[in-house]
């Protein structure tokens, strides 16, 4: 992958289709700095390494595409398309990428920082050694995925979906799993002091067997299953 300082840089441009793939044909790598890219079909395209700095991509569609090692930075992609995309070793940095759709997406060794995720759907999504920190996942779609042994630090899992997911042995500070979906989800030796366990439901107790709560969480969680201590 190139360095910062070898990329060809283009700032502020609109840019479609054609734009890209003559981009292509004389770069290896491009670096795009505060660029329009909104509603671009860039569907099927090789852009490996490449660098998005402050990009509008409201609706882009990058399905199938080739990002190994791209860099997203302070982009905006609301309702964007990555279905099938190779975004393996990709950095996402205070990106909003709020109702993105990464199914069946390859986002192995990739990592997001402190960035919007609401609403994401990464169903069928390859994520071995995928990385968030301080990102919002807020009713996130995310079934069966493995977060097993990983600190998750500042996750909000507000309403996802988590159904058998892998949380054993993670660790989770400042992180919400408020009203998620839960159901067949693993705790197994998980710390969960640093976690919001709001909502939940007496069928979901069980989940958390093995796992470690504060007492006031065991206490929170008494009060919602509307049991008191005497």
């Amino acid at each position: 992958m190139a360095d910062d300082t070898s990329l060809r840089s283009i700032e502020g441009a609109s840019l479609g289709r054609a734009a890209i793939e003559a981009l292509i044909a004389e770069e290896s790598s491009v670096r795009l700095i505060g660029c329009d890219l909104a509603e671009a079909d860039l569907t099927e395209l090789e852009l490996v390494g490449w660098h998005f700095e402050r990009c509008n991509l409201h609706r882009v569609d990058m399905s199938r595409s080739i990002l190994t090692s791209a860099r997203w930075q302070s982009c905006r992609g609301p309702f964007s398309r990555f279905v099938g995309t190779d975004l393996a070793e990709c950095t996402f940095a205070s990106c909003d990428f709020n109702n993105a759709v990464f199914r069946n997406a390859k986002l192995s060794s990739a990592s997001f920082t402190g960035s919007k995720l609401t609403g994401a759907d990464f169903t069928g999504a390859a994520t071995i050694d995928l990385q968030f920190a301080e990102t919002l996942l807020i009713g996130a779609i995310m079934p069966g995925q493995s977060f097993r042994k990983y600190k998750l630090r500042g996750i909000d899992f507000e309403q996802a979906d988590l159904r058998k997911t892998d949380f054993r042995e993670a660790v989770l500070e400042n992180c919400s799993l408020r009203d998620a979906n839960l159901a067949g989800t693993r705790f197994d030796k998980a710390d969960l002091r640093g976690a919001d366990l709001g909502g939940l439901r007496l069928i979901d107790a069980t989940l958390f067997r093995g796992a470690t709560i504060s007492r006031d969480q065991a206490a929170q969680l008494l009060a919602e299953l509307n049991l008191r201590i005497a």
